[in-house]
């Protein structure tokens, strides 16, 4: 008798609603003005190429740089719907050195349609902690401008390691 009172009741209650599909609620798109291929300078000089995609059906945002001197480095970037934020994992071949591995999250939006992420640096035990940030504002359709910093007294003062121009590729 109890499995039957059970299964009807299991039976009356409404099925719950499919969640929204990630490519249609806007949230998931702050990051589509940086999809594409881009080729980056630095002070004017070639610092590499970078691919940007739109994944698993626009819920997250792939990175894939190739530096210059010939390292490489990808990135996950994904937004968490049920703490309503932006995170990034960023790993390299160089992993095993500061600043070749990171993870931030969105710190800022701004009214240009540009994003800010920070985190800190993971260092050895007992290093010196470092907090690392990255703002990439569009310039129109094909040109972004990206500049990474850093800081050594806990978010006073930044100093720039890479201030660079995406000039997307045409080709």
């Amino acid at each position: 008798m109890i499995a039957i009172v059970l299964a009807a009741a299991i039976a009356t209650v409404a099925p719950a609603p499919s969640p929204p599909a990630c490519a249609a609620t806007p949230a998931f798109h702050a990051l589509d003005f940086w999809i594409g291929r881009w080729r980056v300078t630095a002070g004017g000089a070639y610092a590499g190429t970078d691919e940007v995609r739109a994944v698993q059906g626009g819920c997250a945002v792939t990175e894939d740089w190739t530096d210059a001197d010939g390292s490489h480095g990808q990135s996950l970037f994904y937004y968490n719907w049920f703490v309503d934020t932006w995170r990034q994992v960023w790993v390299t071949d160089r992993a095993t050195a500061r600043g070749g591995l990171k993870e931030k999250q969105l710190v800022a939006r701004y009214p240009d349609g540009g994003v800010r992420f920070q985190g800190l640096l993971p260092g050895a035990s007992g290093s010196r902690l470092v907090l690392d940030r990255t703002t990439l504002t569009p310039d129109g359709p094909n040109r972004l401008h990206q500049v990474i910093e850093y800081s050594l007294d806990g978010g006073t003062s930044w100093r720039i390691s890479f201030d660079a121009i995406y000039a997307r590729d045409s080709s």
